[in-house]
């Protein structure tokens, strides 16, 4: 029997007419975003269907229909709540009128006070639960409005279901693998329910290919296919989504038949799920779909006791898996209407869960069915170099039944032996993140065995540990440099309107000073500018900058009040919407790190102010009601995303993955000088864990198997989206820009991330040969930085040479930093 229906499907597709995904251009895109919604959830036609009962099943087959044009690429760059502006200074800094004396020494170097107990929950502990300081003002209200949100706040303002609460709320949610959207009426499916896709490798759309490195500008991933969709015969025209239980891992969204009205159906998402999970209490079930269906088969057998479950194959000829589990009533009794719709034949209190079925997975998800993940629990431990983290699935269904949860190859690499024991073979592909593999487990256990504890304030290499050490000839070369440049003026270089670039300014002469303390041995030099420093820093911990932060309630945060000021969202690079906050805060606490090292007492004055920036990036704890959990970094994907409160297609993005890992440093640094053990513990931990994801996901050697071959030639991302890689920048398209951003600011951790074989093959591309040598403004100092990782004698070389050109120097970087760095890594 399960042969005639083979054959009757193929009888009824002879005709079938292939179309293929189109690439519109704008005016396609406003045509889509301009459809009317219908005015009623459920639109039948008269359909033919053919049942057909067989010993696995009943199969309800539908005639051929020619597959609706539906689902299209974002190719363009999305620029919204993103600065064009090059993010260095381009004029050189102006020469000092008079030399910075050296003054009596009283540098009391802070000691690190605290190790964090082997075994001990690293994130247990907040930071801190005081309100935040007097000096910042309180907002209650925030220019982005929250749409739909539910609940007592603080609120996530980064995290990947960001567009559930903005502008018209149904731009896509990426899950890893899949991806929903509320279809809100529109698209293939004319559904009010939510839509669930996930995307092949053989579906991707490529950019143009560069000639002379033989890779594509960009690869994007089709968005608005609505495969299959979840919804109810209650939910149309008047249908409202919300979103609530918002956390770093999960949230619960809702589909109301109106504003007012209880949820119709509910789902929990959860980064990397197996299901895509509906929970009805009494609504009538809708399954639709925009790629039309074929067959829908309800198998004879239920995978376990309870479940109900349904094989629905698409004219795509792609295979999904639908399982029902009835808390109450009714099992779930499916009837197919038209090619786009099946629908229950009463109301319905219980859970549906559906998947994509490649070959092979149909196993799993039969173990798996009947539970789903509602929330994570983070943990971690420290014990010497090696450091462990934990998620630990919360979850709800039939009891003693195991998840499926879908990991990133970052995570598989580091499992431990229990949770690798547990991997299975279903794997399925993610949009930028290589393929994702099922693994049948409610917790999992990453390990990190080589964290950076011995990486400190000093220049570090893999071969020679962090060294401070310089012989007398360069000190004496560079110490003329250091003092011109240490009697820069503080005070003007860090009063910007902007941040970003204050903290930039900030960082810049933290790291001089230090040097010239403890590489150049001038104790007396490093005071004055140490003196002159601290007062640049006083403006900002006082609150007295040209915008002063505030600390706004609404969604819960330190935000820039220069969009409150001036009206414009994108100005400092959109801080006021939460955009780039572990960037600007960065350079911030990293600046403060060094000043307290250099001096102890300096810790406690400005403790409270540098530790609402962490926490307002990096909170660990809800015990701390002031700030969302990680505001910034993404455990799950293993590194941050830069992208606050903006409505985007292809989804939250970073641009600057050395950016990100310099925050890390600086939380790691802060936590060393303040005695925080737990702070210092989860910085070395999210350092090792960013560089086994960005070598995975945005730093790519010749060996790199997770991106795909056609774009591993690049060698760094560009921007990486959550459905889209770009190899550009937002501010142009020079090679020494995309590059270059994921070089800035070399400290001392950078090799441990860029390791020398990478530095050397993005080299050996892009800037060898004299190349670098054509970039005449700061961009060049930059690549020669980093070029120092691979040959300290030749960047030396170069910044140590007769008539050097200031304006070779990013307005963020000193070249006395660079030539200490190249004179410690190269034994000079």
């Amino acid at each position: 029997m399960e042969r005639t229906w083979r054959l009757v499907i193929m009888l009824l597709t002879a005709l079938q007419v292939v179309t293929s995904l189109p690439t519109p251009g704008d005016d396609d895109l406003n045509r889509f975003s301009r459809q009317p919604p219908p005015a009623r959830a459920v639109v039948t036609s008269p359909a033919k269907v053919i049942t057909s009962v067989g010993p696995s099943g009943t199969a309800q087959i539908l005639a051929s229909k020619k597959r609706p044009a539906s689902g299209f690429t974002p190719s363009i760059l999305e620029t919204a709540g993103q600065v064009t502006s090059v993010p260095i200074l381009t004029s050189p800094i102006p020469k000092p009128t008079s030399l910075l004396v050296a003054v009596s020494a009283s540098l009391e170097v802070a000691l690190p006070t605290g190790v964090a107990m082997p075994g001990q929950d690293i994130f247990a502990d907040p930071i801190s639960t005081d309100a935040p300081p007097d000096s910042f003002a309180k907002k209650e209200d925030h220019p982005v409005p929250r749409l739909g949100v539910q609940g007592k706040g603080p609120f996530e303002t980064n995290k990947f279901y960001g567009s559930l609460q903005l502008a018209k709320q149904n731009s896509p949610v990426f899950l890893h693998p899949y991806s929903v959207a509320w279809a809100r009426g529109e698209g293939g499916s004319k559904s009010w329910g939510l839509a669930i896709s996930h995307i092949d490798a053989n579906q991707r759309v490529y950019g143009e290919t560069d000639q002379s490195t033989g890779a594509v500008s960009y690869f994007v991933n089709p968005i608005g296919i609505h495969s299959v969709c979840l919804s109810a015969t209650e939910l149309g025209s008047d249908t409202a989504l919300t979103t609530e239980a918002l956390t770093d891992f999960s949230v619960l969204v809702g589909l109301r038949p109106n504003a007012q009205a209880p949820p119709a159906v509910q789902f929990p998402l959860v980064q990397g799920l197996g299901f895509i999970t509906a929970i009805y209490d009494g609504a009538t079930p809708v399954l639709q779909s925009g790629d039309h269906f074929r067959s829908i088969t309800r198998a004879s057998e239920e995978p376990k006791k309870g479940v109900v479950k349904y094989k629905i194959e698409l004219e795509s000829g792609v295979t999904w898996l639908a399982y029902a589990h009835h808390t109450e009533g009714d099992p779930l009794d499916l009837e197919v209407k038209d090619n786009g719709l099946a629908q229950a034949k009463g109301p319905f209190r219980g859970f549906i869960q559906v998947a994509k079925n490649p070959e092979g997975g149909e196993k799993v998800y039969d173990q798996a069915c009947g539970a789903y993940p509602t929330g994570v629990q983070l943990s971690g431990s420290v014990d010497g170099n090696k450091g462990t983290y934990t998620f630990s699935y919360q979850k709800a269904g039939i009891d003693g039944t195991t998840l499926a949860m879908f990991a990133l190859p970052h995570h598989v690499s580091s499992f431990d032996d229990a949770t690798k024991a547990k991997v299975t073979d279903l794997k399925l592909q993610t949009t930028t993140k290589g393929v994702g593999t099922a693994v049948l487990a409610d917790s999992w256990t990453m390990v990190e065995p080589d964290l950076p504890t011995s990486i400190g304030f000093l220049p570090w290499s893999p071969e020679a540990g962090s060294t401070g050490n310089i012989s007398d000839a360069a000190k004496n070369a560079i110490r003329s440099i250091a003092q011109v440049e240490v009697s820069q003026n503080m005070l003007d270089q860090s009063n910007q309107d902007s941040m970003y670039f204050s903290g930039k300014a900030l960082a810049k002469f933290a790291t001089l000073v230090m040097v010239i303390k403890e590489m150049l041995g001038d104790e007396g030099l490093a005071q004055a500018g140490l003196n002159q420093l601290k007062e640049a820093y006083a403006r900002f911990a006082q609150n007295k900058q040209k915008y002063p932060l505030v600390y706004e309630s609404a969604w819960g945060g330190v935000v820039s009040s220069a969009t409150y000021v001036t009206g414009d969202t994108g100005v400092d690079f959109g801080n006021t919407l939460y955009n780039d906050h572990h960037f600007h805060w960065g350079y911030f606490i990293y600046a403060a790190a060094v000043i307290g090292h250099l001096d102890q007492s300096w810790v406690e004055q400005n403790k409270a102010y540098v530790n609402t920036l962490v926490r307002d990036i990096a909170n660990p704890s809800t015990k701390d009601q002031y700030f969302p959990l990680w505001r910034s970094f993404d455990w799950y994907h293993g590194h941050s995303w830069a992208h606050g409160l903006f409505d985007a297609l292809d989804g939250k993005n970073q641009e600057s993955s050395s950016e990100d890992t310099m925050h890390t440093y600086g939380l790691k640094l802060w936590g060393s000088v303040t005695g925080d053990a737990n702070l210092e513990a989860r910085g070395n931990l999210m350092l090792a864990i960013q560089r086994r994801s960005l070598q995975s996901y945005y730093l790519y050697s010749s060996d790199n198997k997770v991106q795909p071959q056609e774009f591993i030639g690049n060698k760094v991302a560009g921007i990486l989206f959550e459905n889209k890689i770009h190899h550009t920048t937002y501010f142009g398209a020079n090679i020494e820009y995309i590059q270059g951003i994921h070089m800035l600011p070399l400290l001392p951790h950078s090799p441990f991330v860029r390791t020398p074989t990478f530095v050397r093959e993005e080299w050996d591309k892009f800037f060898s040969n004299g190349r670098a040598d054509t970039i005449d403004n700061g961009w060049r100092g930059i690549l020669l930085g980093n070029y120092a990782t691979i040959d300290p004698r030749g960047a030396y070389d170069f910044f140590s040479r007769s008539g050097f050109n200031d304006g070779w120097l990013d307005g963020g970087v000193t070249r006395t930093w660079y030539l200490c760095y190249a004179a410690a890594l190269g034994g000079l």
